[in-house]
């Protein structure tokens, strides 16, 4: 193979499905009504799990809607995953913070890359001891698992909320388009769901919980840019409810692959990203619990300051 990716191409024909991809969103959404409509019959326990794994499901098939699947529409895509059942994050602001972090020559830093995990030196050493606790556990799986989503649906908000008073048209646009969205899905969701709230928000909780198993360790500040993103060659439940986004590397190179077709395209060059992005790899996420359930993955502040904060 040497130097030469192969298979680095994706070739569709002008009016050609994904039909995969239409699969899983009739899977995901059956799981969901299944977990709304059976709630009171299910249980809490079954029914925060199911709505957990649906709506992880969710927000990776609306990852891969931002890429230009599974038809050539837009506007078709969109649709299948407009609708906020997640609750927190406007679709349109996640396709425009997610497309930004695709700059690669700017990934983990904590200014230009919305998905960013660091935090810069100078906003570090303003925060109060009880944030910077909090952080650092944020900083272990369980704690991402078990606080992340709090700390970052706060932070998203707090973010958006500048912004639109600053009186960024996009951000109100996105926002104003969600709230009508959410008022229609609310709606709905009070006539049909046959459980407790509190039921259906702890299901939102774990779908965000269960994503950030994902991004956990996603990226990691290095002077490269090609060696920022990892690989986990897991081919398990979570790797299915990621969409294979776990082999994040080959996503990263090659965005317009569609999700089942990323580990065959990583098959064929395993050797060559490996090399690209220096062996950032493990083995399965079982590894990466064992690793690091109670341990920091790497310092909360990002290593690499911009020139005026060394």
């Amino acid at each position: 193979m040497g130097n030469r990716l192969t298979g680095n191409t994706w070739v569709r024909s002008r009016f050609a499905v994904e039909w995969p991809t239409l699969a899983v969103l009739a899977l995901c959404w059956s799981g969901w009504g299944l977990a709304v409509h059976a709630a009171g019959a299910l249980g809490a326990p079954v029914t925060i799990v199911l709505l957990s794994l649906c709506l992880a499901l969710y927000s990776s098939l609306q990852h891969e809607v931002l890429h230009g699947h599974p038809t050539r529409a837009a506007w078709l895509n969109t649709l299948f995953v407009l609708a906020p059942i997640g609750l927190l994050v406007p679709f349109c602001r996640f396709r425009q913070l997610h497309l930004a972090h695709h700059g690669n020559q700017n990934l983990t830093d904590p200014f230009d890359d919305p998905e960013s995990y660091y935090v810069a030196a100078d906003h570090w050493r303003r925060y109060p001891a009880w944030l910077k606790l909090l952080l650092r556990w944020n900083n272990t799986l369980a704690g991402r698992v078990a606080i992340g989503p709090a700390l970052g649906a706060v932070g998203f908000l707090l973010s958006e909320m500048k912004l639109a008073w600053r009186g960024d048209v996009v951000v109100l646009r996105a926002w104003a388009i969600h709230f009508v969205l959410l008022v229609i899905v609310s709606t709905g969701l009070a006539a049909v769901f046959t459980g407790p709230w509190w039921v259906y928000g702890a299901g939102v909780y774990g779908g965000m919980g269960i994503i950030y198993v994902r991004t956990f360790l996603e990226h990691r500040a290095h002077h490269d840019p090609s060696a920022r993103s990892v690989i986990i060659e897991d081919r398990g439940l979570l790797a299915f409810l990621f969409l294979n986004n776990n082999l994040h590397a080959a996503h990263h190179l090659r965005p317009a692959l569609p999700w089942y077709a990323l580990p065959g395209f990583y098959a064929r060059n395993r050797a060559r990203l490996l090399q690209r992005n220096q062996a950032y790899r493990y083995r399965s996420y079982g590894e990466i619990f064992k690793r690091y359930a109670f341990r920091r993955k790497e310092p909360v502040v990002h290593p690499f300051g911009r020139p005026e904060e060394r």
